[in-house]
């Protein structure tokens, strides 16, 4: 008997846990009701799903303290500990959970590139196949709004900016020498081969707190992580040729290039060039490698690159009768290697470190000129993901520079000059996810430069708002300081930083295949460099005394759905700038700037001519040139810049390519502005002589072979 009382008072304990019911209503931070959330208690099956009301009501055996867990799609996961008997009757409201992929992100004065990016509006294919680009990374981000096309020059100008104003990072750590060495009025190159890249981010302002010594922009260049098969490449050019190959074994892998280029040929076929005649043509040998190892927990790369290049040109000059002999032999050298280490919980370490070794051995007529620069960066970055809403990216860095310039005359005098800077900086910025419709970016960075003995201290914001669907607006805002420029370092201790502030707002529109931006800006420099020599030289007198502006509006399009197998863009830049600075007597505007810049770039894909065939067109307005014959200074300009370009790509089979570009077919007589003597003639008249391309249209011809295991892959995302 009592056996059978144990028994009922155990089974009525049972039934009366059993019959504990938990309810509530779930809805959002408006109140709107959520249908099908799931609600349960952890590690039971206990629970039950909203419904249309948003309500719930389930029945469970559990008793004492348990975690009540509900979640939805879109949705944060809610979590709430209590003792059963207490949930019932609650008010649940969940919260909107940032998407990642739907959500907004901060755009303003930021094109990146890469196959993965939410916000790009090129992909690296475009970088490299744009018409007149000829393979450069520079040749096709000149086609992008806040970009100003100095064709004597080569590099990048950006919205008011001198080319010196904008740094080059691979894999975060910075290039010190990013552009091949030339003569005067001959453009530049970028140094680098554009398939070893997975991404790029070009930012014409308003860049991100990890990175500083920048007063306009920062183009950030990454490293492939994990090549997607063994390939070789080879290219045969009609002014050289290349060889690339990619191995992989295991979580490793290696990509190696080499190139050899030689002007020769082309300077052969197209003698008459203005200004100069060539006594050696330009030629150059570089290669790069990029070695990878992958763990579950981190990824390690090593990457270097070198170039070797010379040549020997005599150019016309209106203070000389005869033309100027000038002769250069550059060595440059450049590694990186870096470390990424994914720890639990959502930290991420990262660490690296760069090395660049740049020789310059220039003859001008009998005067010799040896400079070198020897540089490193080191860098440790942590970053953490708190949750959704909440990211933080701090760290730390240090910079070292080491530069010597000897001047020898005919009578062997020497003039040396140059300086040993140590420059460390701190940086930290937060991503501060409010909801899928508004985030914002907080930073901060400080920098102590040893040679300038000086400190500064750099705020930066960023705001942006999904406006709708496809459309959003972003605001920034930061203080970027730079070291004053080599020229001028090697030759004066007592300089300080030169500053900007940067003021954008953005408004970005994504749709399927179209991608339109607005960007409105404004620039405002201090603490320039000046002197009061014709240029920087050891008896100039300098000062931190100058100051300017740059304000403009920036409009990019682009549309690859509307026409089949038509992929377009189009981009305009308005710049009004004016500063004064290095030699000006008043402030004016310099003439790297053009105050209108236009580019309209196409590419199109016809099937039964197994062809891409590409056309750009560029514009750029009448730059300001200082005529001293008059008064005004830098009030004349040169008339406008128009060059229309083409380039023609024909399979042969899929792995074999005909590639033919020229730029500049229909021949624009372009005048990138004109040297005046230095002192006038009898007539009391300054002469002067149009500062003109060498030639006005440039060809290659080439041939591009891929051997891979798919036997698909080709090179057209290398042209």
């Amino acid at each position: 008997m009592k056996a059978i009382l144990t028994t009922l008072v155990f089974l009525i304990t049972l039934n009366s846990a059993a019959q504990t019911v938990i309810t509530g209503t779930v809805v959002d931070s408006k109140g709107n009701s959520i249908m099908g959330a799931n609600v349960y208690l952890d590690g039971t099956y206990d629970g039950a799903s909203t419904n249309a009301d948003g309500k719930f009501s389930f029945e469970t055996s559990a008793s004492g303290t348990q975690n009540l867990i509900v979640s939805m799609i879109s949705y944060e996961t809610y979590m709430q500990a209590g003792d059963v008997s207490y949930l019932k009757d609650l008010a649940i409201v969940l919260r909107e959970a940032i998407n990642q992929l739907n959500g907004v992100t901060l755009t303003a004065g930021s094109f990146k590139a890469g196959d993965n990016s939410k916000v790009s509006v090129l992909k690296p294919l475009d970088i490299v196949t744009t018409a007149g680009a000829a393979g450069d990374f520079i040749g096709a981000l000149q086609t992008l709004p806040g970009t100003s096309n100095v064709s004597e020059d080569g590099r990048l100008f950006v919205r008011g900016g001198q080319a010196g104003e904008t740094q080059v990072f691979i894999d975060g750590l910075r290039v010190f020498q990013p552009f091949n060495a030339t003569a005067n009025n001959i453009p530049t190159r970028g140094r680098f081969s554009p398939f070893l890249f997975k991404g790029i981010t070009f930012s014409t302002g308003g860049y991100s707190a990890e990175y500083g010594q920048a007063l306009s922009s920062v183009l950030l260049l990454n490293t492939t992580d994990e090549p997607d098969q063994e390939k070789t490449d080879i290219s045969v050019l009609s002014v050289g040729g290349g060889l690339g190959r990619t191995m992989i074994w295991d979580n490793k892998s290696l990509s190696v290039n080499a190139q050899y280029i030689n002007l020769a040929p082309y300077q052969w076929i197209v003698p008459n060039e203005q200004g100069a005649r060539w006594n050696k043509p330009y030629q150059s040998f570089s290669g790069e490698t990029v070695y990878r190892s992958k763990t579950d927990k981190g990824i390690f790369k090593f990457y270097t690159g070198f170039n070797q290049a010379n040549l020997d040109v005599d150019q016309e000059d209106i203070n000389f009768e005869d033309f100027v002999n000038f002769r250069l032999k550059n060595s440059n050298l450049y590694a990186n290697t870096t470390y990424k280490h994914f720890f639990d919980k959502e930290w991420t370490v990262t660490t690296g470190a760069s090395i660049s070794y740049d020789r310059n051995d220039i003859g001008f007529e009998a005067n010799d000129i040896l400079t070198s620069e020897t540089a490193g960066h080191l860098k440790l970055k942590v970053k953490k993901t708190f949750n959704s809403k909440l990211q933080l990216n701090m760290g730390v860095e240090h910079f070292i520079t080491d530069y010597k310039d000897d001047f020898t005359t005919p009578y062997n005098f020497i003039l040396a000059s140059g300086f040993k800077d140590n420059l460390s900086a701190g940086f930290a910025e937060a991503d501060i996810f409010f909801s899928n419709k508004f985030t914002m970016k907080l930073g901060l960075r400080a920098e102590h430069s040893s040679f300038l003995d000086d400190t500064n201290i750099a705020p930066r914001v960023s705001l942006a708002y999904k406006s709708s669907e496809k459309g959003q607006f972003s605001l920034a805002y930061g203080d970027f300081y730079q070291n004053p420029l080599t020229e001028s370092l090697k030759f004066d201790q007592s300089l300080d930083f030169e500053k900007t502030a940067h003021y954008i707002l953005n408004y970005q529109y994504l749709s399927d295949g179209k991608t339109f931006r607005a960007e409105a800006y404004y620039k405002d420099y201090d603490g320039l460099v000046k002197f009061d020599t014709q240029f920087p030289q050891f008896n100039s007198e300098f000062n931190n005394l100058g100051k300017g502006y740059a304000t403009g509006i920036d409009i990019f399009w682009r549309d690859n759905k509307s026409i089949k197998n038509l992929d377009y863009w189009a981009s305009y830049s308005y710049l009004d700038t004016e500063r004064d600075f290095r030699n000006f007597p008043e402030r004016a505007t310099p003439n790297f700037a053009p105050a209108h810049s236009l580019s309209l770039v196409t590419k199109y894909w016809v099937g039964d001519w197994r062809s891409q065939i590409g056309l750009s067109y560029n514009h750029g307005s009448g730059r300001p040139y200082d005529n001293p014959n008059t008064p005004e200074f830098l009030a004349e300009k040169t008339k406008s810049f128009n060059s229309l370009n083409m380039n023609w790509a024909y399979l042969i089979s899929q792995q074999k390519i005909l590639f033919f570009s020229v730029s500049n077919i229909t021949g624009f007589k372009n005048i990138n502005g004109y040297q005046y003597a230095d002192t006038p003639n009898i007539n009391g008249i300054f002469e002067r002589r149009a500062i003109r391309p060498t030639a006005d249209a440039f060809f290659v011809i080439g041939f591009f072979w891929t051997i891979s295991d798919d036997k698909t892959s080709n090179q057209l995302d290398n042209l």
